[in-house]
């Protein structure tokens, strides 16, 4: 009996033992999910929602025909990554900062244009097709924002309904996914690959400083994207010289993806040194390269196809044309023929126009960095507000 009641008392001390670790916080995860009211986003193409559109004149169609059968401000056939992080904390998709018609700042803004780079460029947009509108910009808007959205909020009426709450600043997420047009323009340039990398710590540390300033503004909750692999992108392929030794096995220019992932290192350092200087603020480093470059190099296995081709373009190796882009029009007796024309099934392409991820790619990088798999730290999205040691993921 004496037995019996040992075995007893061992197995329930067991069960608490086991209950008691279930029901202990995962140390790595924190505590809770966090409650964002708002998203501010900056960045270039990659996540523009509609401030180019705004500024220049809108994408026209085809783009964002396969979910909201419109232009919507978009390079693409549909929603980006940063509209897939706003679905999944149930916010609306982000208003375009430079956009007046139509626009609602509630639950934040989209600071990010197409072509934008960290460093301003000396050109113009027509001159070279980088946006005016760089990081350093990008942040006086913000910043400005941040100011006259209170001033003009506490007046009620209309813009308490349009307005972000003060305590929303400190609250929000912060998410960036910039750097890939500071690359492709010095070789637009005809910089070689080691003048190219000469300039990424001075692009980083223009980085750091609007992180810094954004900090000193009250923001806290940092998800930054890598730079992804230029050199799988028809745009810079058909545009750039490339030996046959400089093709790698999935077809893309090595030359221009290792400077990639040059930038991407000197990122990580450069988000480690923020994590020293800015004690309050939890920064997660999201390596999108790893994950962009596994869905090209392995296409087929994913379900996708012609991973080095635009699905809407027009001509040569990868229907690609600097001067017929998407949706683009040459005159044939007089009348306006379209011939920059999209696929037949976007849902299987990769590259939408030779510069973008398409709708169906995007969701396809979302859906893999959502859970923080290829995070520094590896935190889930939705953890993104709580500080961590960072791992040490390469």
């Amino acid at each position: 009996m004496e037995g019996h009641s040992h075995c007893l008392s061992s197995t329930i001390t067991t069960l608490l033992l086991l209950l008691s670790a279930i029901s202990v916080p995962n140390p790595v995860f924190g505590t809770a999910t966090c409650d964002f009211p708002a998203i501010f986003n900056f960045g270039d193409s990659n996540s523009d929602t509609g401030g180019l559109s705004a500024a220049f004149g809108q994408a026209g169609p085809p783009h964002g025909e396969s979910y909201f059968h419109r232009p919507a401000g978009r390079y693409c056939d549909g929603r980006l990554v940063v509209d897939f992080i706003a679905e999944s904390f149930g916010l609306p998709y982000l208003s375009a900062y430079l956009d007046a018609v139509g626009s609602n700042f509630t639950h934040g803004a989209n600071f990010a244009t197409a072509g934008s780079t960290v460093r301003p460029q000396n050109t113009t947009l027509h001159q070279s097709g980088y946006s005016p509108f760089s990081l350093n910009v990008q942040f006086y808007q913000f910043s400005d924002f941040h100011r006259r959205s209170q001033f003009f909020r506490n007046q009620g009426g209309v813009f308490k309904g349009l307005l972000p709450e003060g305590e929303d600043f400190s609250r929000a997420l912060y998410t960036f996914d910039i750097g890939q047009n500071d690359l492709t323009a010095g070789y637009f340039l005809n910089m070689s690959t080691d003048q190219v990398r000469a300039y990424v710590p001075d692009v980083l540390d223009q980085f750091s400083v609007v992180v810094k300033s954004i900090y000193a503004q009250g923001g806290r909750s940092f998800w930054i994207h890598n730079t992804g692999p230029v050199g799988c992108l028809p745009y810079v392929m058909d545009r750039l010289p490339i030996t046959a030794g400089q093709v790698d096995k999935a077809g893309c220019a090595s030359p221009f993806n290792e400077v990639a992932q040059y930038f991407n290192k000197k990122l990580k350092e450069a988000v480690g040194r923020l994590r020293l200087d800015l004690p309050l603020a939890a920064l997660t480093y999201v390596d999108v390269y790893s994950l962009k470059y596994s869905l090209i190099s392995q296409a087929h296995h994913y379900g996708f196809v012609h991973p080095l081709q635009a699905c809407c373009g027009h001509g040569g190796k990868y229907n690609y044309n600097p001067h017929i882009g998407c949706g683009g029009k040459i005159t044939v007796h007089g009348k306006e023929v379209l011939v920059g024309k999209p696929c037949q099934d976007p849902s299987v392409a990769i590259n939408w126009d030779g510069v973008h991820f398409t709708q169906a790619a995007n969701k396809w990088v979302f859906d893999r960095i959502v859970d923080g798999s290829f995070s520094d730290p590896p935190i889930p999205l939705k953890m993104a507000c709580h500080r961590h040691p960072p791992s040490t993921l390469k």
